[in-house]
């Protein structure tokens, strides 16, 4: 007669083992520092600053071609006029004023 032997309990360890350690590993793929969920939220991240870059380029293009136009070589009198009544408060004598 030929005697069976039943699987050893180290070989259970073994498997148990492997098992952990390929779920800690899938868990850290998923989740971790360096997962998709982090790339995820990397990647919108990185949308929202190239839109609000997008903004402030266009902020400064917007007060390069002002101060340009308010220059030495090219000077936009109507510019200059808006910008006297802004910021001095300035009115033409020919003007009345309501507030």
């Amino acid at each position: 007669m030929s005697s069976r032997k039943k699987p050893g309990f180290g070989v259970l360890v073994y498997f148990a083992a492997a098992l952990s350690i390929g779920l800690y590993f899938a868990f850290a793929a998923v989740q971790g520092d360096y997962g998709l969920f982090r790339r995820a939220e990397i990647n919108a991240e990185r949308d929202q600053l190239a839109a609000q870059l997008a903004l402030l380029q266009a902020e400064v293009a917007r007060m390069e071609n002002l101060t340009q136009r308010l220059s030495d070589s090219y000077l936009d009198l109507d510019l200059l006029d808006q910008q006297t009544r802004d910021v001095l408060g300035m009115v033409r004598s020919d003007e009345i004023v309501i507030r």
